[in-house]
């Protein structure tokens, strides 16, 4: 059993099947991928989502079990296998991240992957018995939207398969740390592309997918909008466009880049190959991996690309920005996920608030 790029009738965009032991597509996982695919699910969801069906099937293959007669029980043994990598019954032990194979964020992405499968399934009539969702009091949340308190009921569904995630904190970088990055940068198109993620937290998704009539220099912006026919499968996340404000130290960076070297390229994409046999061609997410992974080596320096945008959200917040302001810098659906995943204190951070507190100044 293994996960299979394809390409279908000469489509720009990659498509993800599940092959089984008979060398032909798992049928329900490949429907569902399809559904997927219909919904504009981006190139790299459904590969995720096929991965993840793909490591279930073969729990149901090690189990003798049928897809369409799983109910807690099994989804249960599901998470032990995902925990352990075995079946074995007698391997059963009290859950610890020293001993699983994976963390369990891991196993919660994977765990919403199948359910969200079997979720489809239920909707076109299938009679399964999964049922992961129970009614629980809803606990009072740090931000409640307007006229929450007129809500028929104080109750919400939960899922009773989630493995409970320790807090953590995201990691960011420091200033001197991005500097290191930038001054390690060999050209004008990386280092304009770090600065980038540095200064404006997009995803990496969203700036190989720019293109240049997407930068307003006149104005100091940049508009994000969602395309599905990029060649490189680059894909912003959300479907609505947002404008971001930058520096004129941005702009001149990326005028340079354009000016020294794009002076023989044709492309409407601002991050291309700029030698090679692959000239003019848009960067895939790949090679951008690559080239950072290299970087993180050399310099000693974990990094990836989406630790910039971790390390643009925690400074807005820490120089006194509201987060719905930076909700919808970041382009979040729901600003409970800003709160979330960025209004983290740590000892410096109540320090500092607290010399500014006995100083007379407002946090």
């Amino acid at each position: 059993m293994k996960v299979q790029k394809i390409r279908i009738n000469n489509q720009t965009e990659d498509f993800w099947i599940v092959i089984g032991d008979d060398h032909l597509a798992v049928p329900p996982i490949d429907l569902y991928l399809r559904y997927l695919s219909s919904v504009r699910k981006s190139p790299n969801t459904i590969r995720s989502y096929a991965y993840h069906l793909k490591e279930f099937w073969l729990f149901l293959s090690l189990k003798n079990y049928s897809w369409n007669e799983i109910g807690l029980i099994e989804m249960s043994e599901f998470i032990n296998f995902l925990k352990l990598g075995t079946v074995d019954v007698s391997n059963i032990i009290p859950f610890s991240s020293k001993v699983s194979l994976r963390s369990e964020k891991t196993i919660n992405t994977i765990v919403t992957a199948i359910t969200a499968f079997y979720d489809y399934h239920l909707r076109l009539g299938s009679t399964l018995a999964l049922n992961d969702k129970k009614l629980s009091k809803s606990k009072h949340k740090s931000y409640k939207p307007f006229l929450h308190h007129i809500s028929k009921s104080d109750f919400a569904k939960h899922s009773i398969l989630k493995v409970k995630e320790p807090k953590r904190i995201p990691k960011t970088l420091t200033f001197e740390q991005v500097n290191k990055i930038l001054d390690s940068c060999a050209n004008r198109r990386d280092k304009f592309l770090v600065v980038l993620l540095y200064e404006t937290g997009m995803r990496i998704g969203e700036c190989l997918g720019l293109r240049h009539e997407d930068i307003k220099s006149w104005d100091s912006t940049i508009h994000v909008i969602y395309r599905d026919d990029n060649v490189n499968n680059a894909r912003a996340k959300s479907q609505e466009t947002r404008v971001i404000d930058v520096s004129v130290d941005l702009i001149r960076r990326y005028t340079d880049y354009v000016v020294y070297d794009f002076d023989d390229i044709d492309s409407d994409y601002v991050f291309v190959n700029i030698w090679g046999e692959n000239k003019g061609q848009p960067l895939s997410y790949s090679t951008v991996y690559t080239k950072f992974s290299r970087l993180a080596k050399v310099l000693n320096i974990p990094f990836s690309p989406h630790i910039f945008r971790h390390t643009h959200a925690t400074e807005l917040l820490r120089s006194g920005w509201d987060a719905s302001y930076v909700q919808k810098r970041l382009g979040h659906k729901d600003i409970q996920t800003t709160i979330n995943t960025y209004a983290h204190l740590n000892d410096q951070d109540l320090k500092e608030a607290f010399q500014k507190f006995k100083s007379g100044e407002k946090c």
